[in-house]
């Protein structure tokens, strides 16, 4: 979704322009304007970098519409959908003031009003209102479809939270674990817990490979929080599990939660309808859907606080 920035960068006036001996002269109020557009507009490892570059570029000078850009653009390289949605009065009150000749990464004013539309479908999307977000997201397909590969996913992601709604986990079934052969049934792996996670995972999966840590921290945390944290494998074959195992007894620490295989028939994944790994479920004690998705998206950890209003996201070890 990100445009190319139209900063023109640093310019630094020498006397070799004039043939005379290079030398250096101090940049000027507008060159320091551009290189802290630059910092702003780069990647952040964090929040806290960002909001300082923010407070660095306003005091030389970044206009209010390049800020909220730079906010947009920060939230949704972190896919933070939610705080995207918060944006919206602020987008839509810029709409009587946005300066296209101003705009650091919107290549059109089309692009531009396509934003304002995503942003409404998101907003529309975080209080449940399905015919709202279908309006404006087709709106925002309409401006600029060049940007469709950044709303498709939104659209994936309603008619998933329509499916979840019918859907709901029979506690009586049971899986085998992984680690000593032995069948459990998931009432109780549940136990008198207040909600029960699936993690789905393999050793096969590169990105669940490079967030294995993440996994076990989160399983470690949860099941302090009285939740059931449940890792899911959904291939059933002999190699995956043998490959499966050496990865967790691999690590040098203490393995949380449950740990087992999907069953070939009425599978889990199926019926929760997991296209990729890694993906979690937060469900209920009375088998209801809370959540599924991508195990870093913060309406997750939103879904928990909706139950334990003093979870906290543990922070990842290698950050």
């Amino acid at each position: 979704m990100r445009i190319a920035l139209s900063l023109a960068g640093i310019c630094f006036a020498t006397s070799a322009l004039l043939g005379q001996p290079e030398l250096l002269i101090e940049p000027t109020v507008q060159s320091q304007k551009e290189k802290a557009l630059e910092e702003l507009f780069a990647e952040s490892e964090s929040k806290k970098a960002f909001d300082k570059r923010v407070i660095t570029a306003r005091e030389h000078g970044a206009s209010e519409q390049s800020l909220l850009e730079a906010r947009f653009l920060f939230h949704v390289d972190r896919a933070e959908d939610s705080e995207i949605a918060a944006l919206l009065p602020e987008i839509l009150a810029s709409q009587k003031t946005f300066d296209l000749s101003e705009s650091s990464i919107f290549a059109s004013l089309d692009d531009w009003l396509a934003v304002t539309e995503y942003v409404q479908a998101l907003a529309a999307l975080e209080k449940g209102e399905k015919d709202k977000f279908k309006h404006h997201i087709t709106e925002a397909f309409w401006l600029s479809p060049k940007q469709g590969a950044a709303f498709a996913p939104h659209i994936d992601r309603i008619r998933l939270m329509e499916a979840m709604k019918e859907t709901s986990i029979d506690f009586s079934r049971s899986f085998t674990d992984i680690r000593d052969k032995q069948s459990h049934k998931l009432s109780e792996m549940l136990g008198h817990n207040k909600g029960l996670i699936l993690h789905l995972w393999s050793p096969w999966s590169n990105e669940c490979k490079a967030t294995m840590v993440d996994l076990l921290t989160t399983a470690t945390y949860l099941t302090g929080q009285n939740f059931s944290h449940i890792a899911v494998l959904p291939e059933t074959s002999d190699q995956v599990i043998k490959d499966a195992n050496a990865m967790i007894t691999g690590f040098n620490r203490k393995i949380s939660g449950d740990w087992i295989v999907d069953s070939q028939e009425n599978s889990l994944s199926e019926m929760l309808k997991v296209q990729t790994v890694p993906t979690v479920i937060l469900i209920s004690n009375d088998g209801k859907i809370l959540f599924n998705g991508h195990p870093s998206s913060e309406e997750f950890w939103n879904s928990l606080r909706r139950i334990n209003p003093e979870i906290q996201r543990p922070k990842e070890e290698n950050d």
